[in-house]
This record gives C-alpha cells, sequence and structure tokens, in this order.
C-alpha cells in the first residue's frame, strides 16, 4: 500500500510530521499545529480568532508549549517539564502512515485537569497506539483552563476591551471547527467526527453536548470519568471574577465570604490589572482564588464551564433532564474505585461529611449516608460517587431519551494497582483506550498480568474505534434504558449487570432527579 506523505496541506500553510519509530512504528504524527491565533495581548480573556498563515512547511514534529499553569503538573518524564506558554492552542494529529481507500473515522480527544491543568504533551495521550490499532485518525487538543480559560470578566468589558465568557470551551469548539475544516487533508473523514475526554474532559464534552453551538462538529460522543456538576453557575462566576480582580489588586487580600459589600471596581482598573504582562501574576491570583473558593464556597471549584445563557445555556444535568442535548450517540462512564486516586495522591475532592453537608434534604441525606457505613473504604467512595458515577448516571438517564447511550463501569485493574491500593481508580482506563501499557510508561503497571491486560486493551479499543466508525460500542453491549439499565462492566470478561448498585443509585436519584418546573 501507499505511504501517506509526511508534508500535509492546512488551510493555514503546509504541515511537516514525522514517521514513528520503534513501537510507534506504521504510523505518522504531526505535534503543535495552530488551530486558533495565540490568545496574547488583546485575545487574552476573548473568544478564539482564526490562527494566522504561514509560509514554507511549519515543523510539525515537536509538542508544543502547554498552557499556563503549576510547573509540576507538566511532567512529561523524570526530571522533565513541558514548556508553558499563554499561546497554546495547539493540536495533534496521529494517523496509521499508509493511505486508505475511504476516509477514517476521526477521534478528538479532550484531557482532564479538573479545569486548572493538563497538557496535550502528557505520554499518556500519545496517539499513535489507539490510531494504529484501530486504523482511524486521532486528535488531541490543547485549550485554555484556569483563569485564562473559564472566568466570566463581561462585568469589566466595555466596547474598547470585550470579554468572552467560557473561552476555554470556545477553544474546544474551535478546534472542532479546525477538523472539520482541515482533517480530510490527513486523511480523516469530517463527516464522522467522535469527540472524546477524561475527567475534565469528559466533563467537557458533555458541556460540548449541552452547547447549541457545536452541534454539527461532532458524531458521536464519549465520556469518560466526568464530573456533570463540575459548572459555575453565572452569578457565582460574577462573585469569582470580582474577587479574583481583587486579589490582582491585593495579593494579601483574605477574604472568606461570596457576599459583595464592597465598593464596584471601575472596569478601566480592572482592564489595567487584567493585561499584566506577566501572566504569571494572574496564576496565581487564580491559586488564592481557589482558596478563597474553598473557604467560602464549601470546596468548589472556581474555574469550570460556565452557565452563562449563551454559549451554555444550562447546566449539562438540566439539558440532559430537559432532552436538549445534541442527539448524538453516547458512551458514557466511570470507575470503580474513582475516589482512590484522590485520597492517595491529590486531595482535591471535598470530604465525605462535606459532600453529604451539599445534601438539603435531612431525610435524603441520612439515606445517602445509610449506604456508605463501611469506615475509610465507604467515604472515599462517596466523594467518588458524588462527584462521578451519581450525577454521571443522572445525565445517562436524559440522554439516552435523545439519542443511543451505552453505559460502562471500568471495574479492570493490574495486580500492581491491586497492590498499591488503586484499584480501578480514576484514570486507568486510559491506559486501555490509549494502548498505553504497551509503552515503557504502563508496561510497569501491567508487569505480572500482562495476557488479561491485552485482552482488555484490545477489547476496550475496539469498542472505542467501533463506536467512532458506527455510532454502536459493537456486541454484547446493549443500549442503556431506564426501564433496564444495562451497564457493561468492562473486566477481563467483560460482562453486562441491569442496574449495577440498585439502591445507592436510588437515593442520590432523589438529589439529582429532574425538577417539576
Amino acid at each position: 500500500m501507499a505511504l501517506l506523505d509526511t508534508k500535509v496541506t492546512t488551510v493555514n500553510g503546509v504541515v511537516g510530521g514525522a514517521r514513528g519509530k520503534r513501537l510507534r512504528r506504521g504510523t505518522i504524527s504531526w505535534r503543535g499545529i495552530p488551530f486558533a491565533a495565540p490568545p496574547v495581548g488583546h485575545r487574552r480573556f476573548r473568544a478564539p480568532e482564526p490562527a494566522p498563515d504561514w509560509p514554507g512547511v511549519r515543523d510539525c514534529t515537536r509538542l508544543a508549549k502547554a498552557a499556563i499553569q503549576e510547573k509540576r503538573f507538566t511532567a512529561v518524564a523524570p526530571g522533565r517539564f513541558a514548556p508553558m506558554a499563554e499561546d497554546c492552542l495547539t493540536l495533534n494529529v496521529f494517523s496509521p502512515d499508509v493511505a486508505s481507500s475511504r476516509p477514517r473515522p476521526v477521534m478528538v480527544f479532550i484531557h482532564g485537569g479538573a479545569f486548572i491543568l493538563g497538557t496535550a504533551a502528557t505520554p499518556l495521550y500519545d496517539g499513535a497506539f489507539l490510531a494504529r490499532a484501530q486504523d482511524v485518525v486521532v486528535v488531541t487538543i490543547q485549550y485554555r483552563f484556569g483563569p485564562f480559560g473559564f472566568l466570566d470578566l463581561s462585568q469589566f468589558a466595555t466596547d474598547d476591551r470585550p470579554f468572552d465568557a467560557n473561552a476555554g470551551l470556545r477553544d474546544q469548539i474551535a478546534a472542532l471547527r479546525w477538523v472539520q475544516e482541515n482533517i480530510a487533508a490527513f486523511g480523516g473523514d469530517p463527516a464522522n467526527v467522535t469527540v472524546f475526554g477524561e475527567s475534565a474532559g469528559g466533563s467537557s464534552v458533555l458541556s460540548l453536548l449541552s452547547a447549541p453551538e457545536a452541534g454539527g462538529l461532532f458524531h458521536h460522543a464519549i465520556a469518560q470519568s466526568p464530573a456533570p456538576e463540575l459548572v459555575v453557575e453565572q452569578d457565582e462566576a460574577g462573585v469569582y471574577a470580582d474577587e479574583f480582580v481583587r486579589i490582582l489588586r491585593d495579593p494579601q487580600r483574605r477574604s472568606t465570604t461570596m457576599e459583595r459589600t464592597e465598593e464596584p471596581i471601575d472596569p478601566a482598573e480592572a482592564q489595567r490589572l487584567l493585561t499584566t504582562p506577566n501572566p504569571a501574576l494572574l496564576l496565581e491570583a487564580g491559586n488564592r482564588l481557589m482558596r478563597f473558593a474553598a473557604k467560602s464556597g464549601g470546596g468548589a471549584i472556581p474555574f469550570a464551564p460556565v452557565v452563562d445563557g449563551d454559549l451554555l445555556p444550562l447546566s449539562p444535568l438540566a439539558t440532559a433532564a430537559a432532552g436538549r442535548t445534541i442527539p448524538v450517540p453516547l458512551v458514557i462512564g466511570s470507575n470503580k474505585d474513582e475516589g482512590k486516586l484522590f485520597a492517595k495522591l491529590w486531595n482535591v475532592l471535598p470530604d465525605s461529611e462535606r459532600m453529604l453537608m451539599r445534601v438539603e434534604d435531612e431525610e435524603v441525606r441520612r439515606e445517602i449516608a445509610s449506604h456508605y457505613e463501611n469506615g475509610d473504604r465507604d467515604r472515599i467512595r462517596l466523594a467518588g460517587d458524588s462527584i462521578f458515577w451519581a450525577p454521571m448516571s443522572a445525565f445517562a438517564d436524559g440522554h439516552s431519551k435523545v439519542a443511543p447511550t451505552y453505559v460502562y463501569r471500568y471495574d479492570y485493574r493490574t495486580k500492581v494497582l491491586d497492590v498499591t491500593g488503586f484499584g480501578a481508580t480514576h484514570a486507568t482506563e486510559l491506559f486501555t483506550v490509549f494502548g498505553a501499557y504497551r509503552a515503557p510508561m504502563g508496561a510497569g503497571l501491567a508487569v505480572a498480568d500482562w495476557p488479561g491486560t491485552r485482552r482488555v486493551t484490545d477489547s476496550m479499543q475496539g469498542r472505542w474505534g467501533g463506536f467512532a466508525r458506527t455510532g454502536d460500542p459493537g456486541l454484547g453491549w446493549p443500549a442503556y434504558t431506564t426501564a433496564e439499565r444495562k451497564v457493561l462492566v468492562i473486566n477481563d470478561p467483560d460482562r453486562v449487570v441491569a442496574d449495577p448498585d440498585t439502591l445507592r443509585r436510588q437515593a442520590w436519584y432523589r438529589v439529582h432527579a429532574p425538577s417539576e418546573a
């Protein structure tokens, strides 16, 4: 078969990629392709604008810079970190290196990181193995997050200096538009695009399903471990933006209340502070805003898609409950031990007592608590269920009314993950989706049971690839309905279970049930 050319012409110019070597043999990658103009200067806090054209062949053999965040979150190898810059709106394309007689399905991945961290440069997100195994084109994208991507500063806007809410979500939509305009040149099919993401990336997928402007840009969706309630309502967004500017003005500020009793900030002063040439000042102010939100908002994260009534008219859960999500086939699920990762490595989940106090109805609160009475293990599970599994189930209920929906629970864990106490925790399914157990970074996790890990990897990649091709994840995985609630438990081997954890789901449903309004 004919080999694909490493040079590809996009609407902005020619990009030069590289053929894979060693483990990635049989693939081509194009890395660091700009899909929008650098969001710097007057473009900071604005919707993305089209990328500028370039002359000649652009070298796209290296990953581009990560979005601004704490350095420790950009590790790409022991002692090595990805460089960072505001100029971060790039994507990477991975493809088999042989020509195909027909356009290949396209899979666009959105990374996670709680909307405060992450980069497509993370080795786990290397799309070469998935592209080769499933004969698809994989695209991994970067977007703005934290204060750069998810502050609604509209209260400080003027005609001369407007601001746009949901810049990070708009970045994702801009990347999907780039795919529509360019992916055919890489052998991909713009009429068959699957958007998939994990954690905050999975939450992004739900937000895209809830954003009318994203309609027509993708044809299937996969949400892995989304946190459907990780959104910011408009009134809260206004408080967070106000507090952020006050922190910029006074870095020693120690406010702990959402109540606004101070004199309003003049928009001209706000704009002067927000246009600082030093993005590190914005990052530090964002970190302080995180601490403010933790104290005043019960552990809330201030950076997430904003229910702005415009790009995102309603929250994802409200959109699903109203039957207004974009009606494309959806795979959605969570991992059996979601909370263990956070308990061991990164304590950002609110503790179980705080999560229960968010449930206003005392009777419902007691009913939920009665299903988590087995000490520390259940306290960790409660936190994970409240953030991921319970609202995910509610979203599936709503979306299943408008389009085929397939629900999974990822139970597979290697012996190493079991012995170390992680189990089937948050993000471990990414190793099978991306085939990373074949790479050095994942091989150590599967050293004691490679045959089983290979079977699960082949099966899961086959289901994800099959879903990208046809909108159906394959035999043995029935569509989810609220009448039967059949869930695929991903393990070695898979099995289908009707309404697993029925009593817990019913208790949480009283929190997430659609309102009568």
